[in-house]
């Protein structure tokens, strides 16, 4: 009896010991990283469905996005895919991001026209359990992540150092975005305008900003009036990727291409011989597919559960050490601008 005793005492002494032993705890999060929640299991890459919903289709900018997303799902496994309305209108993106949510996809990468349309679908979708990362919306309030290729106020800044340069840093400009909701667009535009008052006062902007709703010809038909209502203009500084081939080509139609100076955002594709020929003076870009890439990186991440935040390193150029603006914008620095003579080292 003694010795029955005697192990049940020593069992539950053995029970109390464990009871009092804490599990190991899980590594925090290195300052700066925000430690996503991962499932019980990481599902594998051949059963998710990422979609990237871009402003317009069809355009060489997103024709461009699209290599990216593709280029990710091949390497990943992950089904990937790009779509957008026939208009840059962010009405017509909520209808496709509607229906994505209908389909359940596992995330969407956005690239909104307006941010402030799109809160209500992208809460939905994250209602939903759908992952969010958008792009070139760093005011969007419902998305996990927003990613931008760099501080849009210094880009737009470096914009309007080379539209001055061009311009002898005296006389009237004006500027186009695609759309007065579109965040970047208005960053770029207002970082072009800041630096100019601080550092080339005798340069004046003229007008508001003019819409061109991401179309060459809205752009051509604006620049043309512009240019009848300020004979004495001197420069143009571009936002949408159009931009700059429909003001462009006013200026080439008018003979004006050693007078007045072209600058703005889009792609060599795009810009075409009017760089060579001195319509267009100097362009800034980012790479699309590149930036393709990365937010459905950091869409896989999120899914993953990886820890994301300051000094994130995506592995994709330009976006190997990633800046943490805020609680869940981050940007990266890739920013690229060529004239006539370095635009053919960006064949897309």
């Amino acid at each position: 009896m003694k010795r029955v005793q005697f192990v049940a005492v020593v069992l539950l002494l053995t029970a109390l010991i464990a009871g009092c032993v804490a599990p190991a705890a899980a590594p925090a999060p290195a300052a700066g990283e925000v430690a996503t929640e991962a499932p019980a299991a990481a599902p594998a890459a051949s059963d998710l469905t990422f979609t990237t919903v871009v402003k317009i289709a069809g355009i060489n900018w997103f024709n461009r996005m699209e290599e990216g997303v593709k280029k990710f799902g091949a390497e990943t496994g992950v089904n990937a895919s790009l779509v957008g309305p026939a208009q840059a209108d962010a009405a017509q993106q909520i209808p496709i991001i509607e229906d994505l949510i209908a389909q359940g996809v596992d995330a969407l990468c956005v690239i909104p026209m307006d941010p402030t349309q799109l809160d209500p679908v992208l809460k939905k979708a994250m209602d939903a359990g759908i992952v969010v990362i958008t792009h070139e919306a760093s005011n969007q309030v419902n998305m996990h992540w927003d990613i931008e290729a760099f501080d849009n106020k210094a880009f737009g800044a470096g914009l309007m150092d080379r539209l001055a340069a061009a311009m002898g840093e005296e006389g009237e400009y004006a500027v186009f975005v695609g759309s007065l909701g579109s965040k970047t667009h208005n960053e770029w535009v207002d970082g072009g305008i800041e630096r100019q008052l601080a550092a080339y006062p005798n340069m004046k902007m003229v007008g508001d900003k003019n819409e061109s709703f991401d179309d060459a010809e809205i752009a051509y038909q604006k620049a043309k009036e512009i240019l009848a209502a300020y004979p004495n203009i001197k420069g143009f500084q571009g936002s949408a990727s159009t931009d700059v081939a429909g003001i462009g080509r006013a200026i080439e139609e008018a003979g004006l291409q050693d007078v007045v100076s072209v600058v703005g955002t889009s792609l060599p594709s795009i810009a075409g011989d009017l760089l060579t020929t001195g319509a267009i003076d100097a362009i800034g870009f980012w790479d699309p597919a590149v930036a393709g890439e990365a937010c459905n990186k950091l869409a896989l991440m999120q899914i993953n559960g990886e820890p994301i935040g300051e000094g994130t390193n995506l592995g994709i150029p330009g976006y190997e050490s990633l800046k943490l603006v805020g609680e869940n914008v981050l940007y990266g620095n890739a920013p690229v601008y060529v004239d006539g003579k370095t635009a053919g080292d960006y064949p897309f």
